[in-house]
């Protein structure tokens, strides 16, 4: 009896210290994936440089620079990116995620007419009650620039002309010093990930639309 307690206390023992190194495994990883998340496609460079739209939220505790490259010009990526939204002609994401969150996202494959004529002060839906981010730097087809009404949140779209076609920055700013604990750690554990997968899928959607090859499919 007194082997086996011994062997259940090393077991134990054991077990707690590989819990504990595995923890400490993943707190030391958690700033470079933290940071692979936040800045997904983007160069350094990218992340670093001022862009249009910064002056939206210039206080902003959390940023992310998010990129990719499109073979297609400037012209021919805005018009699928002014009619995103809830309601509109959705976020080119995961559609299934997105109604299982109960959403009305559906991803369209074709370019609405009546959705291109987008202002500053329009919103652009990101809930099913309308509410979402308000336009607030338009300059066609090079900006996008909104911002949510309680000065949270803001969210542009750069299209910079390249060789290749266009490179597509998207930049997210976020006011969270001043949430409640729980409320950052769930930006820190929950939102970052949930976006970094969301908006990924977003931007090669845009790109598939933009280069033609989505349509029809």
């Amino acid at each position: 009896m007194r082997d086996e307690r011994r062997e259940t206390i090393a077991a134990t023992a054991l077990s707690v210290a590989l819990s504990l190194a595995f923890t400490a495994l993943a707190v030391a990883g958690w700033p470079r994936l933290r940071a692979r998340m936040l800045d997904v496609g983007s160069t350094p460079e990218e992340q670093e440089r001022a862009l249009p739209g910064d002056e939206l939220l210039p206080d902003a505790d959390l940023v992310a620079t998010r990129a990719i490259t499109i073979a297609a010009p400037p012209e021919a990526v805005w018009p699928w990116l002014v009619q995103l939204g809830t309601g509109r002609a959705g976020a080119y994401s995961y559609d299934v995620l997105d109604r299982l969150l109960g959403l009305q996202m559906h991803s369209s494959r074709r370019i609405i007419p009546e959705l291109q004529d987008l202002e500053v002060g329009d919103v652009i839906p990101v809930a099913n009650d309308g509410s979402g981010l308000r336009v607030q730097r338009l300059e066609v087809p090079r900006v996008l620039g909104t911002r949510t009404d309680d000065d949270e949140w803001a969210w542009t779209w750069v299209l910079e002309p390249t060789i290749e076609g266009t490179r597509l920055l998207s930049r997210t700013r976020m006011r969270t010093r001043e949430r409640p604990l729980l409320a950052r750690v769930g930006v820190e554990l929950l939102l970052i990930p949930a976006s970094y997968v969301m908006e990924r899928k977003m931007l090669r959607g845009l790109r598939e639309r933009a280069e033609g090859r989505a349509l029809g499919a």
